[in-house]
């Protein structure tokens, strides 16, 4: 494709955890739980209007939907706040100096004053319908091999609550998730290739491990801003998968090219939706299709006759996915499962009869279309209001959405674009100065970048270039520095332990929670000691994992100490005795397999080099 000619602009919005105490207006700890919840709350949630009057178009949408939730709670690991029965507490001054931080490592300009913004979300995820969020910098950016990329925003608010499921009209979250610290990074859309959006995400992500932030799956998000000309801003959420990054772009300006083609079609052919809803169940009073049939029993078959639309609506516009599919994306926000179309029937049990059926009741023309909706009678006008407005759409313009990223690069429907109309202000958290010589005293002290760690830690400890960036990508790189100023084992040993060796313990199922720093620094002086061989470190943390309470216990539980150098002699001497005519016959050829019955024998108690030294003495010896 050429990308500038279709004018492609993309930006990024990155939400990270940030790995504090606290949670950002209470007390709370900032991790997940996975034990029953000990109360619940039932809420439902509605829009309110903005300070000019106004109502988001996305919160009224999902106001639409007339959902209940019910929020799990816990005693002692959530709160008031979160449930909003009490005001928000003073802003969590910990989350504060890390998004300080942040926000200068992105040469960014500090706003002389924090503001807390109510920010209208009434999907559930919050409690009170609304999400607390401020502004901390502006105009920054950040230096790639594609050229320099601006750095709109970063906010610093609190993550929404954990959805645990839905079923029938009920979303059931959980408030452990709620509150926790997280900032948000915006660029510009500057960027202009596919590939670029990638390596920007990468970069960002990089400066975000440089500082205190959540590790793990969920704890950062990446949303993506895409445009073209004559298409539309469209926002994906959660992309997880960097790699998919370009494909899905790619997807999504192929979405757009084909919904243009699209609407210019429905243009030349004069096409017109009609506002009117069809109730055609006695059409389907015998029908064979099985979904038809179960709506009947509670509900109704519904039509709605879109003229001029015949052909358009089975066309591809994502790999797999048709303009029918973005029809049926608007319906099944209402609740319904799906749609029926004509450029898909007969089908599901549908008969030819009974679309001829249908399109003689609309009074339609060959180049007429419908669509069907089988469910509850307002469910299914809902859904059709809502197929109606995106119909209408289809022939002026390219709507503005925001969309959810799958795990096959391509896109579904979630909602539309939020408004400005949505953001308030928050009356219950007074405004932060933030102090300019805090601020500057953060600036002096900035945490070296991933980049700029592993090249020094290859050039300080003679790593290869992939222990280092292992030890930097597992969050590893200050543990094993800290060991390494205080042991003399060589660097490859403990670098290796670090990248590898836990992380294979961990897929083992141990527990590896017991290998803190302060047990892997002894595990470590043990062997600087000459008290276990480095062969054995991993022996003995296993031992550490399955219960043993010092590396040093374990050491000696496992028979794993070190012998003394006249014990490993003795060893040696009894070896070469036993096998005196194989030495006699080979000389210093009989040195291999005699390492190997020593090795065997001394089983990880003795430096392989002083074996080496005692046995090729013996054999001279005896030569």
């Amino acid at each position: 494709m050429d990308y500038e000619k279709l004018g492609l602009k993309m930006g990024l919005e990155i939400h990270q955890q940030l790995n504090t105490s606290q949670k950002l207006f209470c007390p709370c700890p900032c991790e997940l739980q996975d034990k029953k919840p000990e109360y619940k709350l039932l809420r439902t949630l509605r829009p309110t209007q903005s300070e000019l009057g106004k109502i988001d178009r996305a919160a009224y949408e999902e106001s639409r939907r007339k959902l209940q939730f019910t929020y799990e709670a816990y005693k002692h690991d959530t709160c008031l706040v979160e449930s909003d029965e009490e005001p928000p507490h003073t802003l969590n001054s910990e989350a504060l100096e890390i998004a300080l931080t942040l926000s200068s490592l992105l040469n960014m300009a500090v706003v002389d004053e924090f503001h807390t913004m109510r920010k209208q979300v009434i999907d559930g995820s919050n409690t009170g319908g609304f999400q607390r969020t401020g502004l901390v910098a502006t105009e920054g950016y950040m230096d790639t091999e594609h050229g320099r990329v601006k750095i709109e925003n970063l906010c610093l608010e609190e993550d929404a609550a954990r959805r645990i499921g839905q079923k029938k009209g009920h979303v059931v979250f959980r408030l452990d998730r709620l509150g926790i610290p997280l900032v948000e990074i915006t660029t510009d859309p500057s960027m202009k290739h596919p590939e670029q959006v990638r390596d920007v995400a990468y970069q960002l992500g990089q400066v975000l491990r440089s500082t205190n932030v959540k590790r793990g799956l969920g704890t950062i998000r990446q949303d993506l801003n895409i445009s073209i000309r004559e298409g539309a801003r469209v926002e994906i959420k959660g992309v997880q998968d960097l790699d998919l990054m370009p494909t899905m772009v790619e997807n999504e300006v192929t979405r757009q090219i084909k919904l243009i083609e699209i609407r210019d079609e429905l243009q030349r052919r004069d096409a017109e939706v009609l506002d009117e809803i069809f109730d055609v169940k006695e059409l389907f009073q015998e029908t064979g299709s099985k979904i038809i049939a179960r709506a009947l029993e509670k509900g109704s078959v519904l039509a709605i006759k879109l003229k001029g639309f015949a052909g358009l609506i089975g066309v591809e516009v994502q790999p797999g996915r048709r303009f029918g599919t973005e029809l049926a994306g608007y319906a099944k926000k209402m609740g319904v499962s799906g749609i029926f179309h004509t450029d898909e029937l007969p089908a599901y049990g549908v008969t030819e009869e009974e679309v001829t059926s249908v399109r003689k009741f609309l009074d339609m023309n060959e180049k007429d279309a419908f669509i069907l909706v089988a469910d509850e009678d307002e469910k299914a006008r809902n859904a059709l209001l809502e197929v109606i407005r995106r119909a209408k759409t289809a022939a002026v313009e390219v709507p503005e959405e925001t969309r959810k990223a799958k795990d096959d690069a391509n896109t579904e429907y979630l909602r539309p674009l939020p408004t400005a109309s949505r953001m308030y202000v928050e009356t219950d958290i007074p405004l932060q100065i933030i102090d300019r010589e805090y601020l500057e005293d953060i600036r002096s002290n900035l945490p070296e970048l991933p980049d700029e760690k592993e090249a020094r830690i290859i050039q300080e400890y003679s790593l290869s270039q992939d222990l280092a960036h292992q030890l930097v990508r597992r969050n590893r790189a200050d543990d094993f520095e800290k060991v390494m100023a205080l042991t003399s084992v060589d660097s490859t040993t403990v670098a290796s332990t670090f990248a590898y060796t836990i992380k294979e313990l961990k897929r083992d199922g141990k527990d590896i929670s017991r290998l803190d720093i302060e047990c892997l620094k002894n595990t470590f002086e043990l062997v600087s000691e000459d008290k276990i061989t480095k062969e054995a470190v991993q022996e003995v943390l296993v031992g550490v994992c399955d219960g043993e309470s010092s590396p040093e216990e374990a050491a000696k539980n496992l028979n794993l100490m070190m012998l003394s150098d006249d014990d490993v002699e003795k060893i040696i001497s009894e070896i070469v005795a036993s096998q005196s005519k194989m030495v006699e016959e080979r000389g210093m050829g009989a040195m291999g397999p005699l390492m190997g019955m020593a090795m065997k024998e001394l089983k990880g108690k003795a430096d392989g080099k002083l074996v080496n030294k005692l046995l090729r003495d013996k054999i001279q010896n005896i030569k």
